[in-house]
């Protein structure tokens, strides 16, 4: 069995991923690294609380062979467009090359549907440069998740994501062809995907959209 590393388990996917990752028959230890504790007794789960800014230097009791980044923020709780970079696109990428460094086989990460690295959007270009950079990283597998609004019950209220929330709950049963990857999709079932989809051995980076998630 293996041994998988996540980041950002406080989040609304990485909440759902490690209770996954712990239930899991595929993993016989998870390590959770993050700023808090996730609170959660399990014989499974190690947790390592850490200064993303020191990410290089971190240390694990065993070899980790596949990591979860669910590092991710948006520019309002950042506070600034620097702020939301720093999580989303450094740590994210530092996260990455810490998973090169030692020789893990497998690293998931959380992008977003229209990511792109030539648009004019800042988030949706932040997203498309983190995506360039990890995949040009020296990983046997690295998984791209490009989930569209994340649905699911936030520690914190944010009425924006709220209101869009409601809204893409209703259109949603009328987004189908094309338009299916900008449905909404439970955070849920996002975790649930990131979890199956690295448990097949497919080398090179794969990128997943709508259907290919949930």
């Amino acid at each position: 069995m293996k041994t998988a590393l996540i980041a950002g388990a406080s989040g609304l996917v990485g909440q759902a991923l490690l209770k996954i990752l712990l239930n899991s028959k595929h993993y016989q230890k998870v390590i959770a690294i993050g700023r808090r504790s996730s609170n959660i007794n399990d014989a499974k789960l190690s947790e390592q609380i850490i200064d993303f800014d020191q990410l290089s230097s971190l240390e694990t009791a065993s070899p980790v062979d596949d990591v979860f980044c669910c590092l991710g923020t948006t520019i309002k709780t950042a506070g600034s467009q620097e702020a939301f970079r720093k999580v989303d696109f450094t740590y994210a990428i530092e996260l990455a090359k810490w998973a090169e460094n030692k020789h893990c086989q497998q690293f998931a990460i959380i992008s977003s549907v229209g990511a792109n690295i030539n648009t004019s959007n800042f988030y949706l270009r932040t997203k498309g440069e983190m995506e360039a950079a990890v995949s040009a990283l020296n990983i046997p597998s690295i998984h791209i998740f490009r989930p569209s609004l994340l649905l699911g019950q936030r520690d914190e209220f944010r009425f924006g994501e709220k209101v869009s929330e409601i809204m893409m709950r209703l259109f949603n049963p009328l987004m189908k062809g094309r338009l299916r990857k900008y449905k909404a999709i439970e955070a849920s079932d996002v975790a649930m995907a990131m979890h199956n989809k690295t448990q097949h051995s497919i080398d090179g980076v794969i990128i997943y959209e709508g259907a290919e998630i949930g």
